[in-house]
């Protein structure tokens, strides 16, 4: 039942408690005959959520995605302000020769591949593509995606069998565990960048199954809490209990370290891991993602054994031309210079969060999650953080653990110094704000709200 709608400190009608309580995953099980009325639920909860402008998601841009722009809720509200809600992380996807290499390709070969990989879908770009990506690390094999969530389901579901196992960091992305679920019943998971887990799970698996193959599926930055595992000791785990290891480098592929190989580079593992995935979507201006392997048997027996491959059409000329074009910069003194700008950008943004409280987690990446604690609180900071001019990104439970609701701020190379220091004053101005009318609702006798933690306590943050 919607209870009445409360009144806030300044008076004006606030939202019912329904809004600020309650998650999608609540509504993810759904039940009854009719497949389709038993949605109803959801949506309806969804609708309250946008009525009172507690519904943050599916904005979209009416400008380029650049450090400023304007945009718009899926209500239609107009919002604009300093962006740092886009993941252009290297701002190439409005560089010039961006987009001249897109209106080129266009020129050449219109705007669609017409085919799958497997069915003349490929074009010249493409081709030369995969070489680049070959070349830049090193010399793998590589298979091209339509996306990069489609290269990660890929990487799973197209190798591993109904008899083999997959573990996965409990974090892992959606697309490999949707991916693992595509492919076999054993599915084992381990606690976050935990080792030991990890050991104990691959003990388990081979004191009962000798004979089939283990995938073990992490990532190189994990993207909700922005850090990093151990790579080399994960290596180690596999060969000892003669497990294979899969890594999604997606967000620092290209945009972290000297040479741009990320994490993985960092850490010297990238000859290493036996599969790869990276994503275009981040750092290289577009859509897709890639897998890389160290041999073509593997490469081939992913072109035609993974469905996303198989079955989808290949990149489009313009964005393979896009990717390209990425390419060189990346590997370029330009690339290194925005790669140094985006660092920059990030410890800056870390320091002046510090000074005011704003607690960002994990470690420097061009993702910044910034804790803001129960979803009520949280959903309250989005809105307002919007209405102040400043475009940021809420993720809430299930997405990460409940209470743990936080702003997932991501840096462009682009960003001024200026830029960072509006984002960190208007978020603090909004977590204020929030926390005053998130407290009226704790209030109140009866309210389920009283068991959501405050994270904020503007009292103690004031100038």
């Amino acid at each position: 039942m919607i209870m009445d709608e409360k009144r806030g400190n300044s008076g004006e009608k606030t939202a019912p408690e329904e809004a600020l309580t309650g998650s999608v995953r609540d509504y993810r099980l759904p039940v009854g005959t009719d497949l389709l009325g038993r949605v109803d639920g959801f949506y309806h909860w969804q609708d309250l959520r946008r009525q009172h402008g507690l519904w943050p998601y599916a904005k979209s841009t009416e400008t380029a995605p650049k450090t400023h722009c304007a945009a718009k809720t899926d209500s239609g509200e107009e919002i604009s302000g300093v962006n740092f809600a886009s993941q252009d992380y290297l701002s190439l996807s409005s560089h010039p020769a961006i987009k001249q290499a897109a209106i080129d390709a266009i020129g050449e070969y219109g705007v669609h591949s017409a085919g799958s990989g497997a069915l003349l879908g490929n074009t010249r770009l493409s081709l030369q593509l995969e070489k680049t990506i070959s070349d830049f690390m090193g010399g793998p094999e590589v298979v091209l995606y339509p996306t990069g969530w489609s290269a990660g389901f890929a990487a799973v579901q197209g190798l591993v069998r109904s008899h083999d196992h997959v573990v996965l960091d409990v974090l892992a992305h959606s697309c490999l565990q949707e991916g693992a679920r595509a492919a076999t019943q054993n599915i084992h998971f381990h606690g976050h960048l935990n080792l030991e887990g990890l050991t104990r799970r691959l003990q388990r698996i081979r004191s009962a199954d000798a004979v089939n193959a283990i995938l073990v599926c992490t990532e190189s930055l994990f993207s909700m809490h922005s850090d990093t595992p151990d790579i080399a000791a994960m290596r180690a785990i596999c060969d000892e209990y003669d497990a294979r290891l899969l890594v999604d480098c997606a967000h620092d592929f290209g945009c972290i370290g000297d040479d741009g190989l990320g994490h993985i580079g960092l850490q010297k593992m990238i000859d290493k891991v036996d599969v790869i995935i990276g994503s275009f979507s981040k750092t290289f201006a577009s859509n897709g993602g890639f897998i890389a392997v160290k041999t073509r048997a593997v490469a081939e027996y992913m072109k035609y054994f993974s469905a996303t491959q198989t079955f989808s059409n290949a990149l489009s000329p313009a964005q393979a031309a896009t990717v390209l074009a990425a390419f060189e910069i990346v590997a370029s003194d330009e690339g290194k210079r925005r790669r140094l700008s985006l660092m920059d950008n990030i410890l800056y943004m870390r320091s002046e969060m510090a000074k005011v409280d704003l607690e960002a987690l994990g470690h420097p990446s061009a993702i910044v999650p910034v804790r803001v604690g129960a979803e009520g609180l949280a959903r309250i900071a989005a809105r307002e953080l919007a209405s102040l001019g400043a475009i940021a990104n809420l993720v809430e439970y299930p997405a990460v653990p409940q209470g743990g609701a936080r702003f997932r701020v991501q840096v462009m190379a682009d960003h001024t110094r200026g830029d960072v220091d509006a984002l960190v004053r208007l978020m603090r101005q909004a977590m204020q704000s929030a926390d005053l009318e998130f407290r009226s609702y704790r209030e109140a006798d009866g309210s389920s709200l009283k068991r959501g933690a405050v994270r904020w306590n503007a009292a103690s943050n004031a100038a």
